[in-house]
């Protein structure tokens, strides 16, 4: 596994070094915006939800 990775990046035909990290920036920024806003938006429905049940309750 580390004889691929090593001849990975040594490998210079392609895409380079550069081009690979800002891809994977890219990707990886995508990925934790998507993540905050999915996390806000379940926190919401679960606050609603709270409020729906504990005003049923009452």
């Amino acid at each position: 596994m580390t004889k691929f990775f090593r001849d990975f990046v040594k490998d210079e035909s392609g895409a380079s070094a550069a081009e690979y990290a800002l891809i994977l920036a890219i990707v990886g920024s995508a990925i934790a915006a998507s993540a905050i806003l999915l996390g806000d938006a379940v926190a919401d429905a679960m606050d609603r939800a709270t409020d729906d049940i504990n005003a049923t309750n009452t």
